[in-house]
This record gives structure tokens, C-alpha cells and sequence, in this order.
């Protein structure tokens, strides 16, 4: 696929991130998008960037159509798709972008939040490729991308839900990509690694109490210092990933902490564990400081 133009992209967590960074630059190179997300107001707005950003055409204008819902309902999922289908006359991409962050330790991990973010980050990909695979197939020019991240790639400690999710999705959009090269049938798969990436993801992640003291100060201080590793932007991200689908790449990593950690786990696949844990406990021990420094300039001006 080496070009957008009229085809039909359905976008998964459109409502912000690089799904709205998908959609925007999608809609600038005349292509129709189906949106969705689980906030109404974040993807109504994301729907009206994307109408700003599209081309002026002659004849009809650029179909964008959008649908509030949770892809880890199955059912919710599959009427996405037949009614994209049905409303764009067809569908050539799919973006299983949609994703959420749980940190917690494993022993601590209570089996309502994996399930959440298990729901969401594999089984949200697994309906979005197998309800839209059928329309694919049948435009006869398809391409799934199903985002991972750079923690698919490595381990990560507090993460670990995180984690499985991701390389969930590495080894099932692995998979699919071969299945479909065997199949040969106009179909191509992607799977996206991103570093850090500045989005919201960050300030909207579940952090279980059991973290505190084991790898942060404090929930909030959690959050800021994993968005400090945040240093590729959502458009950036985007661009990327469109890159990849024109290449037919099998594996897009996006921001050079992908590209870094994707070598230190294929030259140290046992080894890098151990550099990890020694850089958390330095992490933790300067977040300790600052947490010391800041209650004693609290008390001082008190």
C-alpha cells in the first residue's frame, strides 16, 4: 500500500495520542477514517482535527465516521466492523492502537486490574484483527497494525502486566504476519514498538499502592518520572508507522530507546536483566533524594 488516498482506515484509541496523530495525518492524504475510543468528547474532537486536515475535494467529501466504545467488548467490536464496512462501502486498514499502562508488582497484582488491561491491550487487538480481517480480504489491498511497545521487546520490573500484554501482541501480530504471507491474499500485518511516547498515557495509568516504596516515592512522582522518558511526539510516532505501512515492514520501532532497547535484548537476552534491575534501583534512589530534598524545603517554608 503506497499510498491513503480514498482508502478507509478504521483507528482504534483515536481520541488522543498517536491515534489522533494517525488520524490527522491519514485525513491530510485523502484517506476515510472510522474512529474510535471510549472518551465521546476526546474523539469528537479528534474527528473535527482530522475534517480540518483533510484535502478540499471535488464531488463527495471525506467520509469520517466516529464510534464510542470499549475494545475489549468482542460484540462491540464486530458491529464496528460490519457497520464500517457498511457505511464506507469497504475497509483497507485497521490501527489496534488502543492501549492502557498498570503498574504493580506481581505478587501484589490484583486479578481485576490484568483483567482490565489484559482485556484491553491483547483482546482489544485480537477482536480489531479478527473483525476486520474479512473486509480486508475482501478490498483485495489490507494492512493491520497492531501497536506493541518497546516493552514487548524487554522486560521491564512493576510492569510486568504491562509486559505480557505486549509481547502478547508481538507474538500474535508475528503470527498473523506469516500467515498472511502464506495466504497470499492482498493482506499485510505490522507490528509497531514504541519507545516513549508523549501521550497521556502516563497521567491516565493504574499505579497499585504496592509500588510505592518498592519503586516510587509516591503515585504521582511515578507517573512524572516515567513521562520523563516520554521523547518522541505523538505526530512523529505517526509518521513512522505510516512509513512502515508503505515499506510493508514486519516491525516498526519508533524513537532511538526502541531502537537501543531492541539491541541490548538481542546482544544481552539474559544479561540485560540484570542491567535493568541495577539502573531501577539508581532510579529509585534519586527519586528517594528528591522526595528527602522536597519534604525539607515543605518544612522549611512551613
Amino acid at each position: 500500500m503506497k499510498n491513503f488516498t480514498d482508502k478507509v482506515a478504521a483507528i482504534t484509541g483515536a481520541g488522543s495520542g498517536m491515534g489522533r496523530s494517525l488520524a490527522i495525518q491519514l485525513a491530510g492524504e485523502g484517506c476515510h477514517l472510522a474512529l474510535a475510543d471510549r472518551n465521546p468528547a476526546s474523539l469528537a474532537e479528534t474527528g473535527q482535527l482530522a475534517r480540518a486536515a483533510a484535502p478540499q475535494r471535488l464531488g463527495a467529501p471525506l467520509r469520517i465516521t466516529t464510534r464510542v466504545l470499549d475494545v475489549a467488548d468482542r460484540a462491540a467490536m464486530f458491529d464496528w466492523a460490519a457497520a464500517t464496512a457498511l457505511e464506507h462501502k469497504g475497509v483497507n486498514l485497521v490501527f489496534n492502537n488502543a492501549g492502557v499502562a498498570l503498574s504493580s508488582t506481581i505478587e501484589g497484582m490484583e486479578y481485576t486490574d490484568l483483567e482490565w488491561i489484559v482485556g484491553i491491550n491483547f483482546w482489544g487487538v485480537v477482536h480489531g484483527t479478527k473483525a476486520f480481517l474479512p473486509y480486508l480480504k475482501a478490498s483485495g489491498a489490507g494492512h493491520i497494525v497492531n501497536t506493541s511497545s518497546v516493552f514487548g521487546l524487554f522486560a521491564q520490573p512493576g510492569m510486568s502486566g504491562y509486559n505480557a500484554t505486549k509481547f502478547a501482541v508481538r507474538g500474535f501480530t508475528e503470527a498473523l504476519r506469516q500467515e498472511l504471507d502464506l495466504l497470499r491474499c492482498g493482506v499485510s500485518a505490522t507490528c509497531v514498538h514504541p519507545g516513549g511516547i508523549r501521550t497521556n498515557i502516563a497521567q491516565a495509568s493504574r499505579i497499585a499502592p504496592n509500588m510505592v516504596g518498592f519503586m516510587v516515592e509516591n503515585e504521582q512522582q511515578g507517573r512524572d518520572d516515567f513521562e520523563k522518558f516520554f521523547i518522541t511526539t505523538a505526530d512523529d510516532a505517526a509518521r513512522v508507522i505510516l512509513d512502515g505501512v508503505r515499506k510493508n515492514k514486519r516491525r516498526v520501532l519508533i524513537g532511538r530507546d526502541a531502537r537501543a532497547a531492541d539491541w541490548l535484548a538481542r546482544t544481552l537476552p539474559a544479561a540485560y536483566q540484570a542491567l535493568v534491575v541495577m539502573q531501577t534501583r539508581r532510579l529509585k534512589r534519586s527519586a528517594a533524594k528528591r522526595a528527602r530534598r522536597a519534604a525539607q524545603l515543605d518544612g522549611t517554608r512551613a
